[in-house]
């Protein structure tokens, strides 16, 4: 062989050897099943009640909760959310005086042991005075909001009418001061942004005048859309929802659909508060959640039923035992999977007792079933490439969790995507490449979501790096924003380790 033909031998066999390189190498991982990731609208909620303050922690014994297998834990390891259901009064005692502002406020200090635990907040704000005591601060009466009354005790509680001018002039002004707050995904994970009707749950609405309940829901869902830009925005799906009485609980409403169908359209997605209690949570519901699986997340609230008030063992279904609270808690788990429920409600008081010391299987379960919880299975990536190449990057996303990562919500508007980057030796990102196409919303239990984006290596200095991958949050500089279902140990501030790679 001459020495021409030798030198074409070599450059063949080297260009061979750089394709090889740059085609990439596969990775694959396996799930971390036990970490209690702290994603948004994912996970375990706790209901605390609309009077605690900052004590409750170690008042409710929250801080020390016995489990079943016999140890202690805290419920804040375990729940990524606090969920507060109070009083416009509480909130604004005073036109213009905002518990918010004040640091000594009751509300101020509860939210603020909240966020300083690494967990975030969730609310709904309830007008309605009925069974619970005025709801609604007195200046807006005094302003002439028209309303009705009812008796707590010897009591006499004013409520506004859904529909009354000056109440829906207060209420918008107190709701944009509001959102000058809260409108921070950082501290709200979502708002329950409806709370009219008894409770705040959206049945048993008193009007002025009852045909007006479209123009009340178009009102107030679109006074949240416009305010709370970037925190999601939920309400109670029933079969009363809207519904013009004060008789309480009937067959289904013919309004209800439509105005939870505006609601949606106004960028809202779905909680419910009774799963659990049969009487409640019918047909209907569930039909209702089936139709819209996937396409908007779900929050289970388990159902109020207690050894007192709602005895469980009345329950219709026949499946609760008197002395088994644990049976509860299995039909709320059921329930919630069969709804595809992104988040769970553990409850106050003795209902987080039971979850814990009854049935801590399924708040593991849960951690692990529920919701979304995505991985990468598989990463593919070049070893090493040329300086100012083009390369490939593939990956294939598994999620363990039986609802999903839910990006097309308006509030989100798929600011979290899949990302790649190149990472220095001093373990920072120099350069990442999110991939624009991938919809997370698309990744399901058992249907993987592939990712594939070719990139330019363009202006970046030849020497070693590492190949890493996340979720991003477009609107925080493509920093890791989700965190994926990988073994700490493998990654770095969020960035899970594929391998290294030279640029020459």
């Amino acid at each position: 062989m001459d020495i021409n033909r030798f030198k074409i031998f070599l450059l063949s066999l080297a260009a061979l050897f750089a394709g090889a390189c740059a085609s990439g190498e596969t990775v694959t991982f396996s799930p971390d099943t036990e970490t209690v990731l702290r994603n948004p609208l994912n996970g375990w909620v706790v209901y605390l009640g609309r009077h605690w303050d900052e004590t409750f922690w170690e008042k409710t014994g929250y801080d020390h909760i016995a489990t079943s297998e016999g140890d202690t834990v805290r419920v804040s390891d375990y729940a990524n959310t606090v969920y507060v259901r109070t009083s416009w009064r509480s909130f604004e005692p005073e036109e213009g005086k905002y518990a918010w502002t004040d640091p000594d406020s009751r509300l101020n200090r509860l939210f603020r042991s909240v966020l300083d635990r690494g967990m975030k907040l969730s609310f709904r704000i309830v007008v309605d005075g009925r069974d619970q005591g005025q709801n609604t601060p007195d200046y807006v009466f005094d302003a002439g909001a028209e309303y009705f009354t009812s008796k707590m005790g010897s009591r006499e509680v004013r409520s506004p009418y859904a529909d009354d001018p000056v109440f829906q002039e207060k209420y918008s002004k107190f709701i944009e001061a509001l959102a000058e707050e809260y409108n921070d995904i950082e501290k709200v994970d979502f708002i329950d942004a409806y709370g009219l009707g008894k409770w705040g749950e959206g049945h048993c609405l008193m009007y002025k005048d009852p045909s007006n309940n479209a123009v009340v829901m178009d009102w107030i869902t679109k006074l949240y859309a416009r305010t709370f830009t970037e925190v999601p925005l939920v309400i109670n799906y029933h079969r009363l929802l809207g519904e013009p009485s004060d008789n309480g609980w009937g067959p289904v409403s013919p309004i209800s659909d439509s105005l939870l169908e505006q609601a949606i359209a106004n960028g809202y997605s779905l909680r419910h508060d009774a799963f659990g209690m049969t009487d409640y949570y019918q047909d209907w519901e569930r039909e209702f959640a089936r139709r819209w699986n996937f396409r908007r997340p779900i929050i289970l609230e388990g159902g109020w039923i207690t050894g007192a008030h709602h005895r469980y063992w009345i329950d219709s279904s026949g499946k609760y035992r008197e002395g088994h609270p644990e049976d509860v808690r299995r039909g709320e788990f059921e329930a919630g999977a069969e709804a595809h429920v992104n988040m769970m409600d553990l409850r106050t008081g003795d209902q987080t007792r039971t979850w814990f010391g009854n049935c801590f299987d399924l708040v593991k379960r849960f951690t692990v079933e529920g919701g979304y919880r995505l991985y990468p299975s598989r990463v593919t990536a070049p070893l090493k490439a040329s300086a100012g190449s083009t390369v490939t990057l593939k990956s294939s996303w598994e999620n363990m969790g039986w609802g999903y990562c839910p990006v097309n919500i308006p509030q989100w508007n798929w600011r979290y995507r899949i990302g790649y980057a190149l990472m220095d030796e001093g373990g920072k990102p120099v350069c990442i490449f999110p991939d624009a196409d991938a919809d997370l919303s698309l990744c399901l239990k058992d249907s993987p979501l592939q990712s594939e984006v070719k990139v330019s290596l363009e202006g970046l200095v030849p020497g070693k790096y590492d190949w890493v991958v996340s979720l991003v949050d477009s609107h925080r500089d493509y920093r890791p924003g989700l965190q994926v279902a990988i073994e700490p140990s493998l990654q770095i501030n969020g960035w899970v380790k594929v391998h290294s790679f030279e640029i020459q």
